[in-house]
């Protein structure tokens, strides 16, 4: 008998304006459901010269979008908004298709997709420079902000919608044109937002979407003419590429691993701190960088805890992400569920325990596909802080628990690791709350919330091998990352003031 399916649709490049075939493609790699196992479009494996394509799109329209008026660029991100906006749900279920999460965070990842352009949409306002008159008798100082170039983002699997959008309105706000490296894993979300930035009729070459590899990725931090490069991924993979960026004179922005703890004091409000630490620990999967992947539970708060925190971890269903009860969804891949049993078998074999067991899970009978990356929800207990589990970014639902005696205890735990991405403490005490966040050696704390991910407006400020550059993503940060500071000063003769010499004492 003939199949007679039709073959998954190969992605195309979108570049100068356009949907483009990658002509010079090393390959094609399947894009995978992850909860079903089957095959949802084949993603091209572009080549350098498919990216030199983009690159010199880019850089031929750089001096038509820089000549826009910052109104005028802050007029289309509101109609980007608007276009955004109206795909929501499309958005959101094409996250949870090809990535994996629950429709519920994936519509919570597509909102701060466009709180990302609502925050762009400031640009008139925190592009400005500033002036100072009279720095000597008839004399003024200016500062402007100018675009840096052409800039490019390499992004991953996790966040399809929202990562690229920490990036690309602020770029194009600040009169920077793109280029984007969508994760080859996960491709198919971007089509739909980059559909929406082709109605808006930008100049051709402003956008550019580049689907690819590894062969992109070394191209773009290289290529002479990108002028700032931002990264999102693992902590090894963000080493090489800000140094080799860094090499090449670009700015750059890498944020790479993570594993964030989070701290339990004696006077925590239990129910509500359970609900944070399941948020944190196996939202999307725990497949986030702001996780909450280490409990460190003080004194008598881990009897407290626990107990209701195993009952409430053995409530959360497991499934397909699309239905709607679904608490926790899959991996992204067969191979990530496969590492991630791996270090639970380390971890027993290092003396720990398992009050619940994610491996453990209902058989075909369920609905839960054969084929399908799932693994439940894990609570690691008897962990010290020697341990792999408790040492390396696990990136799945498993959350490894450290009694201490002590807040002390706690801070050292925290600031031995070699991350600082983010962290949280859960107390009602204001004295245990100011000294955690003077003390604490990471980036982005929460007090009594588990995800403590700033919005837009703020950066996302990741510490030690958790970042690497000066300039986080998004907020003000985002801004100066894509701005270069030009400093002016002038004087008139004609104005009758003199020639007193110009003199500003350093």
């Amino acid at each position: 008998m003939t199949d007679t399916a039709a073959a998954p649709r190969l992605l195309e490049n979108y570049v100068a304006g356009a949907w483009r075939p990658a002509a010079h493609a090393s390959g094609t790699l399947d894009v995978i459901n992850p909860a079903t196992g089957a095959p949802l479009a084949r993603v091209p494996l572009s080549g350098s010269e498919d990216l030199n394509a983009a690159v010199s799109a880019a850089t031929a329209a750089l001096p038509s979008w820089r000549a826009v008026s910052t109104i005028a660029r802050a007029q289309t991100l509101f109609a980007l908004r608007a276009r955004l906006d109206a795909r929501r749900e499309d958005l959101a279920r094409s996250v949870s298709t090809e990535m994996g999460k629950t429709i519920a965070d994936a519509r919570a990842e597509v909102a701060r997709m466009i709180e990302m352009v609502e925050a762009a949409t400031a640009i008139p306002t925190t592009m400005q420079g500033y002036v100072l008159e009279d720095v000597s008798r008839g004399i003024d100082a200016m500062t402007i902000r100018q675009p840096v170039g052409v800039c490019a983002a390499i992004v991953p699997f996790n966040f399809p919608a929202m990562v690229p959008f920490w990036f690309l309105p602020f770029a194009i706000a600040c009169g920077n044109t793109f280029v984007l490296k969508p994760s080859e894993q996960v491709p198919l979300t971007q089509q739909i937002a980059f559909e929406e930035l082709h109605a808006l009729n930008l100049p051709p070459g402003v956008v550019n979407l580049v689907n690819g590899g590894r062969e992109v990725v070394e191209s773009m931090l290289e290529h002479p003419d990108i002028h700032a490069i931002s990264f999102v991924g693992s902590a090894p993979v963000a080493r090489i590429v800000y140094e080799r960026a860094a090499r090449a004179g670009k700015r750059v922005q890498a944020l790479g691993g993570a594993k964030n703890h989070m701290v339990v004091m004696p006077d925590a409000v239990i129910d509500k701190t359970v609900e944070g630490i399941i948020g944190s620990a196996f939202g999307a999967a725990g497949q986030r960088c702001m996780a909450g992947s280490v409990l460190v539970t003080v004194g008598a708060a881990h009897e407290r805890l626990l107990p209701a925190l195993v009952r409430a971890t053995e409530g959360l269903s497991v499934g397909n992400g699309l239905e709607e009860a679904t608490d926790v969804g899959p991996v992204i891949s067969c191979a990530a569920r496969d590492r991630i049993e791996g270090y639970l078998e380390r971890a027993l074999a290092e003396g720990a325990r398992l009050p619940v067991d994610g491996r453990s899970l209902p058989g075909p009978a369920s609905g839960l596909s054969p084929e399908g990356a799932f693994i439940g929800p894990t609570i690691v207990e008897a962990v010290t802080p020697e341990m792999e589990i408790a040492r390396e970014e696990v990136f799945g639902p498993v959350l490894a628990v450290i009694h201490v005696a002590s807040l002390d205890e706690a801070i050292a735990i925290v600031n031995a690791s070699r991350f600082g991405n983010g962290t949280s403490i859960f107390t009602e005490s204001g004295a245990s709350v100011r000294r955690y966040q003077h003390e604490v050696e990471a980036g982005m704390i929460g007090v009594n919330i588990g995800v403590a991910a700033p919005v837009a407006f703020f950066p996302f400020s990741g510490w030690k091998d958790s970042f690497l550059g000066d300039l986080h993503a998004h907020g003000r940060d985002g801004v100066e990352f894509y701005t270069r500071k030009k400093t002016i000063t002038s004087r008139y003769y004609s104005d009758g003031q003199g020639s007193e010499a110009y003199f500003i004492e350093s």
